[in-house]
């Protein structure tokens, strides 16, 4: 990575320590940009590359010897001052393999050793031998840049003149440029450019893979279409191969591997080539100078991922990947301005990223200083807002108190090594006897999903089928629940000696698998360790098949990201989601839930995401799952009484202006929770409303006090059963959340039994969220799923127990969501609130 960090503001931010430099050996590149590659391409007869760069060249003047001279000679005129010997071994060979002769090591030209030591005459000798002048060295400075830096300003001028004046080409290939620029969008991926310059390049040499650099999927695959719908499609000449992180591990495989003879590699990657692998055969790299890059919008709260240009060190990394192991050439496709106007190094993810975890890290290291001015002293400081945000978000889980305090549970939750927000799920998922799922969908979260993306189309349908169906496992309609059941189906199948066949007939990647499995053992040690866990954890997974508790797993590791479905628009065909800031987002393509419909008549189906993503195509979420209403109503911030909204409405009308009035709906307010068979109106975080009674209200009520006294338990006691009340009530939560299933307002049709396998990919199964497991899942989890949950009394079994172990479920109340809700803020004047259930915080320290 040296290539891609500022040593420099590095060594300053330390007082000034040192820097060692170890070059690494590289070959020589050359660079080519927009400009002249259109040049190039209207050249149609013109060989564009020279013997020495494409490494077909047998007469060239450079031999070994050579070579370690006019390094020894560069090294010495930059140490001693000594030009004579460089000056020698340039005017022997008057042959531009020696005047732009870059250095092995360093990639310092001649010219660049005379620019910095203000060698005048010198450096006007080499121009008049038509030296490169926008040759680079390997830390990315030309000759303009060494004699700017070196303040000399004669040799600056003489070169720049030079630059802007010099080449009778100049001219023609402005032109050229402007023409181009005239007719594309340069923030857009021009593959025709791209088919061209490949097709020119093939004609110009014989042999060498050609590395694209492509911004994304989408742009991959287009221009992975139109070279196969061309005369690319040629398999005993051309091989085409993409390079992507979600693509199987078989064909990332296939990009390492040398082409037969006769025929060419082209390598389509994003910027995974840049710094991660090294193809020891590519010779030509084509940069498109973009690519994705994932910020964070601290002001709307919300992830970005846009296709953005390269920094300048982003593109000496491309160059670089063309001179690993031969000479090479590098295509930048953008002009000699833009890489001028490029900034020098991307945004540190600092001031780019939510910044949660690194905040309560703060609060470990030093209780008693204030969040903010601990970061004002860090090299790159985040945006006042973001630091706000994760402050916030530490308070509502109830790590930090109010006034920035680390609470007993802030402590704990910053002692694991994953997002705070996941280490409160991994405690509920202990007290729930959920542990498996909880460690599941903690570490995925933390890595990647381990799902693959198919090339061919119809392959795509059948992954996207099949991932609905292991969801269905545990319910369905949702993406983390189907990363759980692949998780487990995974397992058992490796133990039953089905692993690949499970993988290929499921898209599932087996390294990423893998992985997982082997960050669930080091974060299982982690919770043991912590004495969260006992040495016999078979008791702590015994709801792990219960989807009704999984799913509360879920929320309480995605909350506070919560939303509601809502019909289509007007003119759109699928619903979108509602949150809580009233935004209104579209699900990703990729998502299970894409094509989900639902009965309008009954409510709006609850969802909990990862993050809002704004794309260049608008405002979405990639990984969702429908939950229900109870875990939300157990494990939300804030929730509040108010009257039926009919109610509300008739007493908004005749009370407006009148004392009386406004004295009879404060007395109504008090009265709403006085019978336990009122119907009332519950406000989740004050904009979700539900009815139910008052009593049920009231049990819910009691069950989040307990809730979070458990909770707080095991922080203080992790290692202590339960008391008996507590255990009581932890096995009433499970009951509830057992019986709480998805909404019956969604779609249920999904064939006749057929799995995805089965069905190929039926369309209609896939349009629901939900397919029948088939056979072979079904024979992979043999185990049946329990109809009640467990909760174990047990000396031993942190999650404690309670003696109160029924057979049956615990019959539960009914929260149906409100048709109407309230507006935002309904807690100020005039709102209809009139109880408020906050949770204190600051309670569970």
């Amino acid at each position: 990575m040296s290539a891609t960090i500022d040593a420099e503001r590095f060594s300053q931010y330390f007082n000034g320590c040192p820097v060692i430099q170890v070059p690494g050996h590289t070959y020589p590149v050359k660079t080519f940009y927009l400009e002249d590659v259109l040049s190039i391409l209207q050249s149609v007869g013109d060989n564009h590359l020279n013997p020495e760069t494409n490494g077909l060249g047998l007469d060239s003047v450079l031999t070994d010897d050579y070579k370690s001279s006019m390094d020894e000679a560069i090294s010495i005129a930059l140490v001693s001052d000594e030009f004579d010997p460089l000056i020698e071994l340039i005017s022997i060979e008057q042959n531009p393999e020696i005047f732009n002769y870059q250095h092995s090591e360093t990639g310092v030209t001649p010219l660049m050793v005379f620019a910095r030591k203000g060698q005048l005459g010198d450096v006007c000798m080499l121009l008049s031998f038509g030296v490169d002048c926008s040759a680079r060295d390997h830390d990315g400075k030309s000759a303009l840049d060494w004699a700017q830096q070196e303040n000399q300003v004669e040799a600056y001028e003489v070169i720049k003149k030079h630059m802007d004046c010099s080449p009778a080409k100049l001219p023609e290939e402005n032109e050229l440029l402007k023409k181009y620029l005239a007719t594309i969008n340069p923030e857009h991926i021009d593959t025709v450019l791209i088919e061209r310059l490949l097709r020119k390049i093939c004609t110009d040499s014989n042999e060498g893979a050609i590395l694209v650099f492509l911004p994304g999927w989408e742009d991959i695959n287009q221009t992975r279409e139109r070279l196969l719908a061309s005369s690319f499609r040629d398999s005993s000449k051309f091989l085409v191969l993409s390079l992507h992180s979600m693509i199987p591990s078989s064909e990332q495989k296939k990009v390492f591997k040398r082409a037969p003879a006769g025929v060419r590699k082209i390598i389509l990657s994003t910027n995974i080539a840049e710094t991660a692998v090294t193809i020891d055969d590519v010779v030509f790299v084509i940069d498109s100078g973009r690519m994705k890059e994932k910020s964070y919008d601290p002001y709307n709260n919300v992830s970005t991922l846009h296709t953005s240009w390269v920094s300048r060190a982003n593109a000496r990394q491309r160059e670089g990947r063309a001179g690993r192991c031969q000479p090479g050439t590098c295509y930048h496709l953008y002009s000699r301005f833009r890489a001028a106007s490029l900034p020098e190094f991307q945004i540190p993810e600092i001031k780019r990223m939510p910044i949660e975890e690194l905040c309560l890290q703060v609060k470990l290291l030093d209780p008693n200083s204030k969040i903010a001015d601990f970061l004002k002293k860090t090299l790159d400081p985040p945006v006042t807002e973001t630091v706000k945000n994760a402050i916030t978000v530490l308070q509502d889980l109830g790590a930090l108190t109010q006034n920035e305090q680390l609470t007993d549970l802030g402590e704990k939750l910053g002692s694991l090594p994953v997002h705070p927000s996941t280490s409160k799920m991994l405690l509920f998922g202990i007290l729930m006897n959920c542990l498996d799922p909880a460690l599941t969908l903690a570490c995925a979260a933390d890595y990647r999903d381990p799902f693959f993306l198919p090339m061919a189309p119809d392959e795509r349908k059948r992954a996207a089928a099949a991932k609905v169906e292991l969801a269905s496992l545990y319910g369905g309609y949702s993406d983390q629940l189907a990363v759980v059941a692949a998780f487990d189906c995974w397992t058992c199948a490796k133990v039953n000696g089905q692993e690949a066949l499970f993988c290929s007939k499921y898209f599932v990647a087996s390294n990423t698998m893998n992985m997982l499995s082997s960050m669930r053992k080091q974060l299982h040690s982690e919770l043991t360790q912590r004495g969260f866990l006992p040495a016999d954890t078979s008791a702590c997974s015994l709801n792990a098949k219960v989807p009704g508790i999984i799913s509360a797993v879920l929320v309480a590791g995605a909350y506070p990201m919560v939303g509601r479905l809502l019909p289509p628009r007007k003119n759109a065909r699928r619903a979108v989601l509602e949150t809580a800031s009233g935004a209104k987002v579209r699900l990703h393509p990729h998502s299970s839930n894409f094509n989900l419909s639902f009965n309008k008549s009954s409510g709006n189906p609850l969802m909990v995401f990862d993050e809002i993503t704004r794309g260049d195509g608008g405002m979405y979420v990639k990984n969702c799952s429908v939950v229900g209403s109870y875990p939300l109503l157990l494990l939300a911030t804030e929730i509040a009484v108010a009257p039926p909204d009919d109610v509300s409405d008739e007493d908004d009308e005749g009370s407006s202006g009148d004392e009386a009035g406004k004295s009879t709906l404060g007395q109504q307010k008090e009265e709403i929770m006085s019978s336990p068979d009122n119907t009332v109106s519950v406000v989740v975080d004050r904009w979700l409303r539900f009815d139910a009674t008052a009593l049920d209200v009231a049990q819910i009520y009691c069950l989040r006090e307990r809730l979070a006294s458990a909770i707080l338990f095991k922080v203080k006691h992790p290692q202590d059963v339960l008391p008996p009340a507590l255990g009581a009530t932890m096995y009433a939560i499970a009951c509830i959340l057992s019986y709480d299933g998805l909404p019956g307002n969604l779609a249920t049709k999904h064939g006749s039994g057929q799995s995805s396998t089965d069905a190929s990919g039926s369309a209609e199964g896939r349009k629901v969220g939900f397919i029948l497991p088939g056979g072979f899942l079904m024979s992979l989890l043999s185990e049946v799923p329990p109809n009640a949950p467990h909760h174990q009394k047990s000396s031993n079994h942190p999650g404690g127990g309670s003696g109160h172990i029924r057979s049956s479920r615990a019959p539960a109340g009914r929260f149906n969501q409100s048709q109407q809700h309230p507006g935002r803020n309904s807690s100020g004047p005039g709102s209809s609130a009139s109880q408020s259930f906050k949770r204190q915080r600051d309670a569970a320290r």
